[in-house]
């Protein structure tokens, strides 16, 4: 329906009050009607305050507003645009405005279930219970993902609390409860160091649908000397070797490129002068000469010439004698400690791609002697039931999105995929990256046996408990009996939205939770981004922002903010910009990277500048310094 229908011809003050009381009557019908279907969810099947504002809401979106909207400006009234989080309490009080204007007595309706205060006092007050305290001049919280290193760094997680990290994310699909509780109790003592509180959100880990392991090459060390534009080597290569089982360098020398290791035994009979003699894995004849002492019983070696050294390499110590002849003092030496590369799998726009049940490592396409394909690449995927639900025909994306395939054929141990979008240079098949079925209906269920394992641990450890891959009412009922059955009933639940179910099931997600359990809403956006496409990303977002601004739930915005800073250390303009947007949410989460602390305080600079210019969708008018003096 359009909010025409409600309108005459004309945009008299007297044609947008009936339009209003019209709109009115039909938006409490709709409110009513939705909310009967979750009576069961609410304490003696009474709506919340919230849940009605959420369900009047729905009611009044239903409508397409803009020429309602329009004839309401044009007479210098509240156009709705900032209705969310008191839907009844503004439609009132525009219709109270315009009973004065056209002379007319409305019957009163019934009181609001939320006034203009209540709405963001409301939200407020959830956030505040779900992410703690905020800073000083400044209301969102920020996340930040914690890394491994987190579990044995206990300056880094002090840094991170001292530089504005207001909740600590735990993603249990990484390390482990032991790591998990090694990084709980630094966060503990940097908040005693700090003064500042700090949340834990642990993430369940879901059914995340990733690639196998890739098949491995021989081990081999590439011993490479520098050279000079004519190809004269001009420094030699310079390798640590260590006793195998002893203490990585701390600060190794400079110039070290390489590190092998050998038995104790066979390096104290190493001394300076001496020389390993050996054949590459081309047959080439090699030495590595011994130049001096580590500490630790390890040597600096030098090679002079380029070499490939693998596992089955064979070396002879060698020592010179009186005569300045090279004596060979030891046999069979072997050293270990060599790289193991993944084979590399490149796959370009109308190639091949299969993928299997994992009984196998992934590896590159066979060609025959002519280039004529045999066989194509291969990978496998860590859920392999996934075979039975796939159809022909349906969409795959690779690695959030890098690459886009199409299933020419399925049967219940694999799928063959047509590669029909990715870069013109190609794109890596790597292992451990997501695979999306935008659309599919996989029926892995909510929660996996590894979920439930963690969710003993997350119940007694975390603040909140993030659900990955949630898209249904029943979906959360799940969660919350696995919560109740552990006397967690009051944990609060952060739905991740990030698949098109979940976008689509949203208003029934938070109508059967709100009466049950606090909660809070994290929009993935790259997850999102790869399952309703980059261009609708953008509208989505904001759609999400405004259904849980309606239903007064904290919101999480997420997924690569400042992420190329948190990485490299680079300043993206766009990510800047972005930064900036996030302000809108109640809590903005940040991944990890080795420039993290970079990203948090610049994250809080930006948040802290952009609270005197944004609140939602309303713009906070400060006086602009650009204006200058009057």
């Amino acid at each position: 329906m359009n909010a025409a229908d409600f309108i005459g011809k004309g945009d008299a003050l007297h044609e947008l009050h009936a339009a209003l009381v019209g709109l009115r009557h039909e938006v409490e019908r709709g409110a009513q009607r939705r909310l009967a279907q979750f009576a069961q969810d609410f304490p003696k099947d009474q709506p919340s305050a919230s849940a009605w504002n959420l369900a009047h809401y729905l009611a009044l979106r239903s409508f397409d507003l803009r020429p309602l909207q329009a004839a309401l400006a044009r007479n210098g009234l509240s156009s709705l645009g900032r209705i969310e989080a008191h839907v009844m309490a503004n439609l009132n009080q525009v219709i109270r405005v315009l009973d004065r204007l056209c002379d007319v007595d409305t019957p009163e309706p019934a009181p609001a279930p939320v006034s203009f205060e209540q709405g963001d006092r409301t939200l407020a007050t959830n956030a505040l219970n779900l992410f703690g305290t905020a800073p000083s001049a400044r209301d969102v919280r920020i996340m930040v993902t914690l890394p491994s290193e987190a579990a044995s760094n206990e300056d880094l997680v002090r840094s991170l609390v001292g530089s504005g990290m207001d909740c600590a994310r735990i993603n249990c699909a990484h390390d482990g409860p032991e790591d998990w509780s090694r990084m709980i109790d630094n966060l503990r003592k940097a908040e005693a160091f700090t003064g500042r509180r700090c949340r834990v959100l642990m993430d369940l880990a879901g059914h995340k649908i990733r690639t196998g392991p890739l098949a491995r090459l021989p081990a081999v060390t590439h011993v490479k000397p520098r050279r000079n534009l004519l190809g004269r080597t001009v420094e030699a290569a310079v390798i640590a070797l260590l006793p195998e089982g002893g203490d990585p360098l701390v600060t190794p020398p400079a110039g070290i490129r390489h590190h092998l290791f050998g038995a104790p035994e066979t390096l104290a009979a190493l001394q300076p002068g001496d020389r390993l003699a050996f054949e590459d894995t081309r047959g080439k004849d090699r030495h590595l000469d011994v130049v001096r002492p580590l500490e630790g019983g390890g040597w600096v070696l030098h090679c002079a010439k380029g070499s490939y050294i693998g596992d089955d390499t064979v070396m002879a110590q060698q020592r010179l004698d009186a005569s300045e002849q090279w004596r060979t003092l030891a046999q069979d030496l072997r050293f270990g400690g060599h790289a193991q590369e993944m084979v590399d799998i490149r796959l370009f726009k109308g190639d091949w791609l299969r993928l299997t049940d994992g009984s196998r490592p992934g590896e590159p396409a066979r060609l025959d002697a002519d280039g004529n394909l045999l066989e194509p690449a291969h990978v496998g995927v860590l859920t392999p039931e996934i075979f039975e639900h796939l159809r022909p025909g349906q969409p795959v994306w690779i690695d959030d999105g890098k690459a886009g395939a199409a299933i020419e054929s399925v049967d219940g141990r694999s799928a063959l995929l047509h590669i029909t979008h990715c870069r013109p240079q190609g794109f890596r098949l790597r292992e451990d990256k997501g695979l999306n079925f935008p659309g599919a209906d996989l029926r892995l269920g909510p929660l996996s046996a590894r979920d439930l394992a963690d969710l003993d641990f997350v119940a007694c450890h975390a603040d909140m408990v993030g659900f990955s891959f949630v898209e249904t009412r029943d979906d959360m009922r799940r969660l919350m009996d696995e919560l109740a059955r552990r006397e967690a009933s009051q944990l609060a639940i952060v739905a991740k939205i990030e698949t098109q179910s979940a976008v689509q099931n949203l208003p029934e997600i938070i109508l059967g939770t709100i009466g049950r359990h606090p909660l809070g809403i994290m929009i993935a956006r790259g997850d999102l981004a790869v399952e309703l496409g980059a261009e609708r990303l953008a509208e989505i977002q904001e759609e999400l922002l405004w259904l849980c601004e309606a239903a007064h739930v904290p919101v999480i915005w997420a997924t690569q903010v400042l992420e190329t800073m948190a990485r490299t250390g680079a300043v993206s303009r766009p990510e800047l910009t972005d930064a900036a947007m996030s302000g809108r949410a109640e809590c903005v989460m940040l991944n990890k990277g080795p420039y993290i602390l970079n990203a948090l305080r610049s994250l809080d600079d930006i948040l802290r500048r952009m609270q005197d210019h944004q609140h939602k969708k309303m713009a906070q008018l400060r006086a602009l310094r650009l204006v200058g003096p009057r």
